[in-house]
Formats: C-alpha cells, structure tokens, sequence
C-alpha cells in the first residue's frame, strides 16, 4: 500500500536573485505550474501551490492546479505551510511533503520516498534527505549544507561548515559513516508538527546557520534523513539558473 500524503509548494512572488520566480517561462508555462505537475506525477493525493500573490495563484488556477492564498509575512515556508495545513483543516497524522517552488525537474520518487520515510518512523515529525558528497569542493562550500547523523539515520545537526570535520582525512574514509553527507532540500511534515511550527521562537543556532530546520532540533523534535545515491537536478534562483532550465526543458520536448 502506497503511503498517504499531499504536496504542497510554497511560492512567493518576491525574489532578490530572480524577480518574479514563480511566473518565469520555462517551455510556454510559468515556472511554478511545471513544479506542480512534476508533484502530480508522484502518488500525492492532492497537490497544493500555497502563495501570497493573486497572480500566482491566477496562473495556477489557469492550469488547474488548486492554490492556496495566505498572509505575505510568514518568515519561513515552514510557516506558510502551518498557515495552509489549518485551512486546509488536515488532521494531525497527516503527512505534507513541502517541494520547493523553483525545481522544475524534481523526481517523483523522491517525493513519495521522503513521504514513506516520515510514515515508517512515527517517532520523528520531519523527515527529509541526503546524499554522500563526494565532490571535495563541496565540502567547504557554505551553499551546500551537510547532515551529520546518529546510528539510526536521524539528523543530529545541519551546517554550512563541513560535519564531520575530517580531523585526519587520510584514514577518514575508512570510519564507516564519516564522509559527509549533503542535504536535499525536502521535507516531509506531520500536519500536528507544522501547527506547532509558528509557535516556536527562532532558534540561536537556526538564526546563526540560516537555516529553519534547525529550530525543530533546537526543540527536540527528530528528523529521519533518507540517504538517496542520486542527487536531482538542480533548482531555480538565478537568471543563469533559469536558461539552463530552460534550455532543458527544449531537450526534453524535442525528444518526444
């Protein structure tokens, strides 16, 4: 039996690298609708765009895909998915994948695999992924964030600095689970975690990473990580970004 869930995308209008992301053309539709229908492929029950533009939703709604409308000053996405988690009235078992608003290309099956993750463990209230680095470089950039995690694959913290640090990196490849491991950003969410979200202070260390995940750890709440082998594609947030989505997306319709 399939694991039970629904998406949902937020999706601001504003954006510093590439204004008006969500409405950017990739192959004759904005950017936000071939997310959506990239979500349709998975096994989600419903696919949700939650924004804070009426021309997003507009866009969304000509391509009949269901929007939800909500307040334009939630400071994380977490909060805007708490917003439309309680008018959506789900129940506190239920499981929302959050996928982001600017990945055009996001596979399927990392969807339902991160959705079946969360409902294999019941202790946790997140669950999200990873995939070994095995590009050095990446190890010391801040952009790409690294997981270190306990025995049973829950996250024990998320930085842009290198964990673990390879104290000796000549015999670190022989430590079973000492390579660092870089974290994809999706997650899966219990319906009862995401009301409790926005009541939560920011967390130091979240304020100090920038990075809202850490806010659930700062509390206690646990995280499973899904390890993959496979990387996706890579998201949208600059204008070179988007020729090169665009660019493949011409690939992959001249090849049908």
């Amino acid at each position: 039996m399939s694991t039970k869930f629904i998406v949902i995308i937020p999706a601001r209008l504003a954006s510093t690298r590439l204004p008006r992301k969500p409405l950017a053309d990739i192959g004759g539709k904005p950017m936000i609708v071939r997310v959506a229908e990239r979500a349709q492929l998975s096994q989600a029950t419903k696919i949700v765009v939650a924004t804070d533009s009426d021309e997003v939703a507009l866009a969304c709604q000509s391509n009949s895909i269901q929007t939800v409308l909500t307040r334009a000053d939630h400071p994380t996405g977490t909060d805007r998915l708490g917003e439309v988690a309680a008018q959506l009235q789900l129940a506190p078992e239920d499981i929302v994948v959050n996928v982001q608003g600017d990945e055009p290309f996001i596979p399927a099956d990392l969807i339902n695999q991160v959705a079946k993750t969360l409902a294999d463990n019941p202790e946790c209230d997140i669950a999200t992924a990873g995939l070994p680095i095995l590009d050095e470089a990446e190890i010391n950039n801040p952009n790409v964030v690294k997981i270190a995690m306990d025995k049973a694959g829950r996250a024990l913290y998320f930085s842009r600095a290198p964990i673990p640090y390879l104290r000796d990196a000549q015999t670190a490849s022989q430590i079973p689970g000492a390579r660092c491991t870089r974290h994809i950003g999706i997650y899966a969410y219990r319906a009862s975690f995401l009301a409790k979200f926005s009541t939560l202070a920011p967390a130091p260390i979240e304020q100090a990473e920038a990075l809202e995940q850490l806010r659930a750890l700062w509390y206690g709440h646990k995280i499973q990580v899904m390890l993959t082998s496979e990387a996706p594609p890579a998201g949208v947030d600059t204008p070179e970004d988007l020729a090169r989505a665009q660019a493949e997306w011409g690939k992959i319709a001249g090849s049908r």
